[in-house]
């Protein structure tokens, strides 16, 4: 199980909760249901769906903060676990400029790569090997954390969370 996935009453992806939070969100009235996992909750007099999606009835302002250092997860989530070098399943993280050249642990400087791209390359730069990058590398979009929290992205989440990316 996931979690439940809360939107901002402007569908903006906040967070995930566990399926007992929200559906106290439900019964207060502070949140509307958008997606259910057609199972159901069952209490002594009540039976609820469960819910997979929820929208909070209010805005609520969240102050981001403006910058998250990269790391493992955040890195291959945002490649989506494709080697940015040959496209294979991505298990490491790679340098594009490597730090012992100089060059930063940085989103705009780190990539997934597969082990065998990671340890072909070595400490060269890009332009030195034959290897070229699927798209250059940079911070990603705010809903990469949402599923780093996840874990995994249930398909009744994904419209929620694929518009979120498109405009990042």
């Amino acid at each position: 199980m996931a979690g439940v996935l809360v939107l901002n009453a402007t569908f903006e992806p906040l967070a995930v909760v566990p399926t007992r939070r929200a559906i106290c969100l439900i019964l207060a009235e502070k949140v509307e249901m958008l997606e259910h996992s057609g199972r159901l909750v069952r209490s002594e007099r009540l039976s609820v769906d469960e819910p997979s999606v929820v929208r909070l009835s209010r805005y609520v302002h969240v102050p981001y903060p403006t910058h998250r250092s990269p790391n493992r997860r955040g890195v291959l989530a945002r490649d989506a676990h494709q080697c940015q070098y040959c496209g294979g399943l991505a298990e490491t993280i790679d340098h594009v400029v490597p730090r012992s050249r100089g060059g930063g642990h940085t989103w705009d400087n780190v990539v997934a790569a597969c082990r065998r791209c990671n340890g072909g390359k070595r400490d060269r730069l890009v332009g030195e090997t034959t290897m070229r990058l699927a798209r250059p590398p940079g911070p990603p979009p705010p809903s990469t954390w949402i599923e780093v929290a996840a874990g995994s992205v249930p398909h009744t989440w994904t419209p929620y969370l694929t518009a979120d990316r498109r405009s990042a």
